[in-house]
């Protein structure tokens, strides 16, 4: 599969990393060829496609926005036109001072995308934790895979999510239209403050127990 990140950094680039090991042809999308996340990047793998915006996105079956929240409504305009139809992974999540929703719980950022980019199908997943699970998932000494929670208005799009969720080594678990995406964002700010702010573990994760 054709695979674009906007975005690499600590949550971006494992998730990179791990599709394109798992043998998808993915993309970066560099604006700057010179930035730290890419030179990063490119170190980490060698066999990422380094390419413009407008060009990695025109032909990439699935795009993950992996960008910090405030970057995102200028890293789309760019490629506005090119993300018609596509399916838009959104793996941001809108913070906002002493760690409280960066919308006011007014809408979640998922909705803001999909409101700025209504032809594109817009699939809330890879947040509710921090980036130590995306560079390390397996819990060996458990019979139950971590869950992995997604949303979206598109039954389509979110089934091939939920493929590459499966690929990654995830249960994936289907919460809903993107209406349920305000609730993975609170979800993710319960795992920060949890872990940055409370102490626990970053091996920390959710699963779904079921009798």
């Amino acid at each position: 599969m054709k695979i674009t990140f906007i975005g690499y950094g600590q949550v971006g680039l494992p998730l990179a990393d791990h599709l394109q090991r798992l043998g998808h042809e993915v993309r970066l999308a560099a604006s700057r060829p010179t930035s730290d996340n890419l030179q990063k990047a490119k170190a980490r793998n060698a066999q990422f496609n380094i390419l413009p915006p407008q060009q990695a996105v025109k032909d990439a079956e699935v795009i993950f926005l992996a960008t910090p929240f405030q970057a995102n409504e200028t890293a789309l305009q760019a490629v506005s036109e090119e993300l018609q139809g596509k399916i838009l992974v959104d793996c941001t999540n809108p913070v906002g001072p002493n760690l409280s929703h960066g919308l006011n719980s007014l809408q979640s950022g998922s909705e803001k995308i999909q409101t700025l980019l209504p032809a594109t199908q817009v699939v809330k997943a890879f947040t509710i934790y921090g980036f130590e699970n995306f560079e390390n998932n397996h819990y060996p000494n458990y019979t139950v895979k971590p869950a992995m929670m997604y949303c979206g208005r598109d039954d389509t799009a979110k089934s091939v999510v939920k493929t590459l969720i499966a690929e990654l080594g995830w249960e994936p678990l289907d919460v809903g239209g993107l209406e349920q995406a305000l609730h993975l964002e609170h979800l993710t700010l319960l795992w920060i403050r949890m872990v940055r702010v409370h102490g626990h573990s970053p091996n920390l994760v959710w699963a779904r127990l079921t009798r």
